[in-house]
């Protein structure tokens, strides 16, 4: 059992009386679980303080330094998204330029605006097999810094949201020849490093600061996080006092709890819990190559993840969202997104034999319908696929997300720069930003993505389609 959550459990269960923060009392639960109530406490004597880390939580973040090999390791309760809006704001300055790939997270993009920074974008090549955005390469990232030298930072997503895993040991090279640092959003990458036959993690090849969602991949709570800090390229005061702003002054106990208990079922069980993970999923997979028309993504050394199912659709007349909905309704198999031509489950060491055999059973029995049914199918015209436009920005997303706007029809806003970030959730990167211009390509893949039944964020009106657009000047 965790350290932290059984010095919360012995001070639920003590007879001190809280005449403090949170208003329940560890008394007054409701339909809420009384023993979670017993655990939440405020920062009171003998529990440290997250923004001032001298005891028990101080060592517990050097556990976890330790574990990831880090320098410095900081717990979040805000999830990845205030790690993400720290490191950058403290990686540059106000007016600083960024060099970022296109298919970072939205958080990104605010820090970018509350810092009025310049972007320039890396854009991942598309695996066209699979509609799926690829890994950025260091020959990309150094084209970039070559073609413009005044950029501050780097920024990249390894792994990316479908699981695709970046040379970070050479891109980190790239970036530190030029003496400026890397960031790298490893949200999906909390297991990384953790064990053998797993690639290392980020801070382990070389970047500056790395950011973990510890509830994606591995068991903690939803809204619980890690950043990580090497080097001396980054300012750590600053760093910290950019964690102050972005992270709650009343960090939850209960989060700070899942997380040390997440890491101390890493330490104590691990080896045993990734390769059960590891050969269940593999074996899936194996399992899986008797379809005859759905496709997976395999798994590849050193470039795709473990644990993040692709199942696609592509050429079968049949979008990601009808295989997920399938899934969901047919077999009460909920998976995490669906997009144009694939959708995707995930698994993590959380999952027993019964997800693999019950996902198997569900696939295959797909996939005969499909074979039954093929030519009855109405082709899908031109799927939408997750593929990233070099969009023309009419101006920087700093100034147009401040600006006036109007709401329109979407037909009538071709050729207009947007006011509001667009994009598909999951996963919440954005297909238009603040400032750049719909072009027909765009107001088409939007439409395909409305009749797939995707979920769109930005949209004013489903109906009709409606968007904001930046106010012209008369």
């Amino acid at each position: 059992m965790s350290e932290l959550y059984n010095k919360l459990k012995q001070y639920g269960d003590s007879d001190y009386y809280p005449y403090h923060m949170p208003g329940h009392k560890r008394q007054l639960t409701g339909c809420i679980d009384a023993q979670i109530m017993k655990l939440d406490i405020t920062e009171i004597d003998g529990f440290d303080n997250l923004h001032q880390a001298q005891g028990i939580l101080q060592e517990l973040q050097e556990k976890a330094s330790l574990l990831y090999g880090a320098e410095e390791t900081f717990y979040l309760v805000n999830g990845s998204t205030c790690g993400i809006l720290s490191a950058i704001s403290a990686a540059l300055p106000p007016n600083g330029h960024i060099l970022m790939a296109r298919n970072c997270h939205k958080a990104a993009y605010h820090a970018a605006y509350l810092r009025n920074l310049t972007i320039s974008y890396l854009y991942p090549e598309i695996i066209e097999e699979y509609d799926i955005c690829g890994a950025i390469t260091p020959k990309q990232v150094e084209a970039a810094l070559q073609e413009e030298p005044d950029i501050e930072a780097v920024l990249l997503v390894s792994p990316t949201y479908e699981g695709r895993i970046a040379d970070i040991k050479a891109i980190a090279e790239v970036v530190h020849e030029r003496g400026i640092p890397l960031i790298v959003d490893e949200a999906h990458g909390a297991h990384l490093g953790l064990a053998k036959g797993f690639p290392k993690n980020s801070c382990q090849q070389g970047a500056d600061i790395v950011i973990h969602s510890v509830h994606k991949t591995l068991p903690a709570m939803t809204q619980t996080a890690l950043l990580h800090v090497n080097g001396n390229l980054i300012d750590r005061s600053k760093l910290k006092r950019f964690l102050h702003i972005y992270q709650s002054s009343s960090p939850s106990y209960v989060l700070m709890a899942s997380i040390d208990n997440a890491l101390q079922i890493v330490e104590d069980e691990g080896e045993t819990l990734f390769e059960t993970f590891f050969n269940n999923y593999n074996g899936l997979l194996q399992n899986l190559k008797t379809c005859k028309h759905l496709k997976f993504l395999p798994l590849q050394t050193g470039k795709q993840d473990v644990g993040k199912l692709v199942i696609s659709s592509k050429d079968l007349g049949l979008s990601g969202q009808e295989i997920y909905d399938m899934l969901l309704k047919s077999y009460h198999l909920q998976l995490e997104m669906a997009a144009g031509s694939y959708c995707l489950a995930m698994f993590t060491i959380g999952d027993g034999k019964e997800a693999y055999e019950r996902m198997e059973k569900a696939l295959l029995a797909i996939d005969r319908c499909i074979e039954a049914s093929i030519g009855n199918f109405e082709k899908c015209k031109a799927v939408a696929k997750g593929e990233f436009q070099k969009n023309r920005a009419a101006m920087p997303l700093a100034k147009a997300w401040d600006m006036e706007t109007e709401i329109i029809p979407l037909n009538q806003a071709v050729g207009r720069a947007i006011g509001e970030f667009i994009n598909l959730y999951p996963p919440g990167i954005p297909i238009l930003v603040p400032g750049e211009v719909l072009t027909q390509a765009l107001y088409e893949q939007l439409l395909q993505y409305k009749e797939l039944g995707l979920s769109l964020q930005g949209i004013e009106s489903l109906e009709p389609l409606c968007i904001k657009v930046l106010l012209e000047e008369k």
